[in-house]
């Protein structure tokens, strides 16, 4: 009886609290999705999960540079599809992705990288929004303070500098855009364009209208000068096509960017990092002590990235458990553990079968205990933490399976104050 009751007044807190948030999403897919709970840290495990982020942003955003004079053949070696190549190249900014997010876990031996999202990472809202909201109703610091202002500056510079490369000298039309039926993507596009506090509009996707060689238009048919894309992946943009006319929207679109007629962000740079293959190149990079990284740079890959490869022959050799993830994938999906030859685990989802697999040594996310509607639940967890403009900004904590999917918790952090631990 005391449990029911127990479990009927967290829910009612939890739908009061998150009911005054403006414009989140607290379920998604009819489940919970937001946790009316916080995980503590102290200021020593939040600065470590930046300064890693940093390192490991250095590493991935130098790789930009060597990936942009690689041969054609490289590039489709690392799974970057055909008719994106002669896009690929293109780089209107000084860094390679405006928003990034890496994935860390934090093992034994320290943080390591799960992965990066460069081209369209989303958790935004929940990191340098509601965070804070639920920091302050359990009475804790926010670890993220003052990180969403720095946001909005950002997303300003990037907006400037990507107008001055290209000498535009007129007031720009900025269009937000995402699928307007998602509602996590519809939100988080129109925070990110609450925080760029620049003259703007946001229009869906099916709204937009391309007239080939000459621009991007509106709903209005007002032509766009920058389309803000946060939560549209490029891989399936280059596969749109018109469905009356058979037209190659997605293509005629990355062509008005590339003469200069359109300015889209995250930019096409974003995507070259997004093939996880890009970390098989790292790690093999590393282990034949490559000159293009310093002693340094090689001690931090050493550190902080899993051993990973483009064949499982590493980890069959040696009898060892890894994870088989598709080039090109997200939340999870395609995604297998295997001990030797034996599969241990499948995603039961099959989207990204046709992506060039990558094999990553398997290594444990942490257990923790989480504050469910449904009562106190086991969760592995994973550090989401962002890249703004190069630099390592918000944490956030996703709180799920040992595969992190659509189906993941997203767990509010706190700053833990030593001596008082308690949570009302």
């Amino acid at each position: 009886m005391e449990n029911s009751v127990y479990v009927e007044d967290h829910r009612r807190r939890r739908q009061k609290t998150y009911n005054n948030l403006h414009s989140f999403w607290h379920d998604l897919y009819d489940s919970e999705y937001a946790l009316y709970d916080i995980a503590l840290m102290t200021k020593d495990e939040i600065d470590e999960i930046r300064l890693v982020t940093n390192r490991v942003g250095k590493i991935f955003f130098k790789m930009g540079n060597l990936l942009r004079s690689s041969s054609d053949e490289t590039l489709l070696q690392l799974d970057i599809p055909k008719n994106m190549l002669p896009f690929i190249r293109h780089r209107p900014l000084p860094v390679e992705s405006v928003i990034s997010r890496v994935d860390l876990v934090q093992t034994a031996k320290g943080l390591k990288v799960l992965e990066l999202n460069s081209d369209t990472p989303t958790f935004e809202k929940e990191v340098f929004y509601v965070n804070g909201a639920i920091c302050e109703e359990f009475g804790f610091d926010d670890p993220n303070k003052g990180f969403a202002d720095s946001l909005g500056k950002e997303i300003r510079k990037a907006l400037a500098e990507s107008l001055h490369r290209i000498q535009f000298t007129e007031d720009p039309y900025i269009v937000f855009t995402s699928h307007e039926c998602h509602e996590e993507d519809k939100y988080t596009t129109l925070y990110l364009m609450e925080l760029a506090n620049v003259s703007a509009k946001y229009v869906p996707l099916h709204k937009l209208t391309i007239k080939e060689h000459e621009g991007l238009f509106d709903d209005e048919g007002k032509r766009i000068n920058v389309l803000y894309r946060q939560t549209y992946p490029l891989e399936h943009l280059i596969e749109d096509v018109e469905e009356d006319t058979g037209q190659k929207i997605g293509i005629q679109l990355l062509e008005l960017v590339n003469a200069n007629k359109l300015i889209i962000l995250n930019p096409i740079s974003a995507f070259l990092l997004q093939s996880k293959a890009v970390q098989a190149v790292i790690w093999g990079m590393m282990e034949l002590d490559h000159p293009y990284f310093s002693t340094e740079e090689k001690q931090w890959i050493l550190s902080y990235f899993l051993p990973t490869y483009l064949e499982e022959d590493y980890f069959l050799k040696n009898g060892l458990t890894y994870v088989k993830k598709p080039s090109f994938g997200r939340e999870g999906d395609t995604v297998s553990i295997f001990h030797g030859s034996t599969k241990i685990y499948e995603d039961s989802h099959k989207t990204y079968e046709q992506s060039l697999p990558v094999f990553q040594k398997y290594v444990d996310l942490p257990m923790k205990k989480i504050k469910t509607i449904n009562g106190i639940k086991e969760a592995k967890l994973l550090i989401g933490s962002f890249l703004i403009n190069g630099e390592a900004s918000g944490i956030g904590l996703r709180a799920g399976r040992q595969i992190t999917d659509n189906n993941a918790y997203f767990l509010p952090v706190g700053l833990k104050r030593y001596g008082r631990d308690l949570r009302t």
